[in-house]
């Protein structure tokens, strides 16, 4: 298990010549191998390349730095011949750097005197930055947009010894686009509310198309025009970190919910394939494509793991659609699920988290008997703070 620390740094100089030694470097990897592949019909292993490149250009770089680099448009590569088999239309990584993200591996970082010093190999100047914290694992340095931001990467061992998880310690979570995540544990459903992320969502839209119109009237280059550049930059910047904030604090407060009842293990629904299938309408389209899911998905991941809880991807066939009473099918219609053959009345989002549950313990073809609780709705508070889940490593 990992978490992160991040630390606004502003900018200097140094940091903007380490970013584009970077660029140089990643940009003379990508060309090379590309050039190699076409004219040869080679391709060639990421060892090959750190051997050819031992090194930035001018030895700018830590050698375990440049290596990094190197090893990032590989990985870039590999996501993509992954990612191809399911969707035909994936591009590889073929776009040149000016600037890059800068990592130090663990043999160039030290802690001394409460300042984190990164190594930037013989003859250069290190990297000093005043450090209240443990010597972190990997740190990398990367442009956010308006200054640079230290990332750095701690590494946190399992507790010894697995746990088997019991039936009460389960809870199923079904990702929706109306609710960010619904929660059940056995005995009773939590719906994090997500109305209020729709709605920034639908402004962040409505900016975009106002701002595009405008700047589509001005002449590209000018002063009008570059002044509405540097104002979409700023609106989208601040709406990006409201949405953040939202998603931050619903994870935190539906993570300290389940553990706070004894959950063990979490079983998140799998629907990282479901931008393929959707065939709707241009607006479903739109939401569907525009879901968040995934960083809900990983925000629940690491926070309920800093918490000792296990997390699972389950598929989730059907899960929406059977009713946990009677197991017949049926596709709901508006936010209650009303199954036609024997009546059971429940939240839609809150069956597929029931089934998810019941599906991961083997369970999925066992009635439900009895009446279930009401689901609990968990809003979002704009003026509470994360709880130590997130507090105690930054992160957020």
């Amino acid at each position: 298990m990992y978490f992160a620390r991040k630390l606004k740094l502003g900018f200097s100089e140094q940091l903007q010549h380490l970013a584009l030694a970077a660029g140089e470097l990643y940009s003379k990897t990508l060309v090379f191998f590309w050039r190699v592949a076409r004219k040869k019909g080679l391709w060639l292993k990421p060892s090959s390349l750190m051997r050819w490149f031992p090194n930035s250009s001018g030895n700018e770089l830590h050698a375990h730095s440049a290596d990094a680099v190197v090893q990032s448009f590989f990985a870039s590569l590999k996501s993509w011949y992954k990612r191809r088999k399911t969707d035909p239309n994936a591009k590889p990584p073929k776009r040149r750097r000016r600037y890059f993200k800068v990592i130090w591996k663990s043999s160039a970082i030290r802690v001394r005197g409460g300042k984190l010093v990164l190594s930037n190999g013989r003859g250069n100047p290190p990297v000093i930055i005043p450090w209240a914290w443990d010597t972190p694992v990997q740190v990398e340095i990367g442009w956010d947009g308006k200054q640079y931001e230290l990332r750095a990467c701690y590494e946190l061992s399992r507790p010894e010894g697995e746990v088997t998880a019991k039936a009460g310690e389960v809870a199923g979570v079904d990702l929706g686009e109306v609710h960010l995540a619904t929660a059940h544990d056995g005995r009773a459903t939590f719906i994090a509310n997500g109305r209020l992320l729709r709605s920034q969502r639908r402004y962040q839209n409505k900016l975009k198309g106002k701002l595009s119109r405008l700047m589509a009237r001005k002449k590209r280059g000018s002063r009008r025009w570059k002044r509405l550049v540097r104002s979409r930059q700023n609106q989208l910047a601040k709406l990006q970190k409201q949405v953040a904030d939202i998603l931050h604090k619903q994870t935190t407060r539906l993570v300290s919910t389940l553990q706070a009842r004894g959950v063990q293990t979490v079983v998140i629904g799998d629907i990282r394939d479901i931008r393929r299938s959707a065939q709707y309408n241009k607006v479903a389209n739109q939401k569907i494509h525009q879901m968040l899911s995934g960083q809900v998905r990983r925000l629940l991941t690491y926070k309920a793991e800093k918490l000792g809880m296990w997390v699972v991807l389950q598929e989730e066939r059907y899960t929406s659609q059977k009713c946990p009473r009677c197991h017949m099918l049926h596709k709901p219609r508006g936010r209650e699920y009303h199954c036609r053959a024997c009546g059971f009345r429940f939240h839609r989002d809150g069956v597929g988290s029931v089934n998810l549950r019941r599906k991961y313990l083997g369970q999925f073809d066992v009635p439900v008997v009895g009446v279930m609780a009401s689901p609990i709705g968990l809003r979002f508070r704009p003026h509470t703070r994360c709880s130590s889940v997130s507090r105690s490593h930054s992160a957020t």
